[in-house]
């Protein structure tokens, strides 16, 4: 029996009791925005968002993150709170705010132009700006402060995410030791010898271990820490029991492979509602002729493969000219990060290839290649997932990858092809799906031309071993395991 969001929530109840539960990233999971003189209220894409939210609604709280919206401040009270989700207000949102110099540096600059290179192997090379940094140390300041604002003297559970807030368990447990703080790594954290150029190595890593709990997707990145700490830091590693202590504190170490809300979306994708949105895209973009899609959904990103999955596209049509006319690559991908040099860079390329293979192949009615620059609801994005015959991730290096698990959830029909990047931590659970490595361009071709021809029979028991895997491992049982150590954690130091 898979665990359930009641599941969740009575283990919440027995676990955290009167406790305070606060959650702390970068991105907030709805934001308000001004459209035609209406403010509107959405959820931005991402897979922390995707995950934490079902997590959030079930358990309660207070969700701590930067206001990025044009209309955020319109909608908050005089404390910066604003009840989320907009049709149930199960949780309370804090908003802080940060001036445009603080998002460059902190954001853009040293979270994104240093640590998200240096933790993801996709041949970019970071870089490291003393400004940068600074402006990185003052927004991590200023999220303590508005967790500490929100915890006030109560007994709370406090759970970071993600690399831009690396220094915000040292500043917590400055203020509250008594606090538990949990942190989960939602990117690969790399070997010891690529951290190691990094020139804050230290100041990050004292950062980290003042959680009580610290979490990745997979035990590789687990032990890539351990590795890293041992030739940065004068700390005793207990590898078996996966803990560190670094003068006198205790951290955890432990894997975590995050999910996605199996059984709400696939409720989800079964309705009317989609279904209608199935017949409506492929009126849109002409797929009624088509005998086979491609999909793939990604932000625009240099670690998610997006270029070397359409130079696939481009090999496979070469080798096997008779699928000519007969597929279609429906590419989805917001642009992210574009004040970045590499990601302007990478948007061009992409733009580049596409047109140049459109031109390549296209007939007066055909080009196989789609790109879809518009926002779509996640209803669309639903429907795509159950029109697509063939998902493709092709991460260069990727910490999990929640589109992969998605695209199983929303298989209803128990049909459908994923091909799967082995550098994804998904890879790891996901082995019902055709791997490939998106560096070898002509296997990849070879194995979309497999999942073109795989037969029914075989698709279907590929994709129910899939469905078994994310049903059973689901975001529900992914909180359930966290906030279990959170439970045991605190009865350790309650004795």
């Amino acid at each position: 029996m898979a665990f359930s969001k009641r599941d969740l929530q009575n283990t919440v109840k027995d676990i955290l009791g009167d406790r305070l539960l606060v959650i702390v990233s970068n991105r907030e999971p709805y934001v308000h925005v001004m459209r035609e003189g209406k403010i509107e209220c959405s959820r931005p894409t991402g897979g922390a968002v995707t995950a934490l939210d079902p997590v959030m609604r079930a358990c309660g709280g207070v969700w701590v993150a930067f206001g990025s919206g044009n209309a955020d401040k319109k909608v908050v009270d005089d404390k910066d709170h604003v009840k989320v989700p907009p049709d149930e207000k199960l949780y309370n949102l804090r908003r802080i705010w940060l001036s445009k110099e603080e998002e460059a540096g902190y954001y853009y600059g040293f979270s994104n132009r240093a640590l998200w290179p240096l933790s993801h192997i996709a041949y970019t090379r970071p870089e490291f700006r003393a400004d940068e940094w600074k402006h990185y140390v003052e927004v991590n300041k200023k999220f303590a402060d508005a967790v500490m604002e929100e915890v006030g003297k109560k007994e709370a559970f406090v759970w970071v995410q993600d690399y831009h807030l690396t220094l915000l368990p040292q500043l917590l447990k400055e203020k509250r030791p008594d606090l538990i703080v949990s942190h989960f790594w939602h990117i690969p954290w790399p070997n010891s010898e690529v951290f190691r150029i990094c020139p804050k190595k230290k100041e990050i890593l004292k950062g980290l271990l003042a959680n009580d709990l610290l979490g990745f997707h997979i035990r590789y990145h687990c032990e890539n820490f351990l590795d890293t700490v041992d030739k940065t830091l004068e700390a005793r590693i207990d590898r078996e029991r996966y803990s560190i202590v670094y003068k006198g504190h205790e951290t955890l170490i432990r894997a975590f492979p995050i999910s996605v809300d199996f059984s709400a979306l696939s409720s989800k994708a079964s309705t009317g509602e989609v279904e209608k949105a199935m017949v409506q895209l492929k009126g849109e973009y002409g797929l009624n002729s088509i005998d086979h899609l491609i999909f793939g959904l990604d932000r625009i990103d240099y670690t998610k493969g997006i270029v070397e999955r359409i130079r696939a596209l481009d090999r496979f049509l070469e080798k096997y000219p008779k699928y000519r006319g007969k597929i279609a690559f429906v590419q989805m991908g917001d642009l992210s990060r574009i004040h970045l040099k590499e990601y302007k860079d990478l948007n061009d390329k992409i733009n580049a290839v596409v047109e140049e293979i459109n031109w390549k192949y296209s007939t007066e009615d055909w080009a196989p290649i789609i790109m879809v620059r518009r926002h779509l609801s996640f209803k669309d994005i639903l429907a795509f997932y159950r029109l697509a015959d063939i998902c493709v991730v092709s991460s260069l290096h990727d910490g999990m990858n929640i589109v992969a698990k998605e695209y199983i959830s929303s298989r209803v029909d128990g049909d459908g092809t994923l091909l799967l990047s082995h550098f994804t931590g998904a890879a790891r659970e996901l082995t019902d799906s055709l791997y490939i490595n998106p560096f070898d361009i002509d296997e990849f071709a070879d194995k979309i031309k497999q999942a073109i021809e795989m037969p029914k029979k075989e698709r279907k028991q590929h994709m129910a071993a899939l469905r078994a895997v994310v049903e059973e491992k689901n975001i529900y049982k992914w909180a359930g395991d966290i906030i279990s150590e959170f439970g045991k954690i605190h009865n350790h130091k309650s004795e």
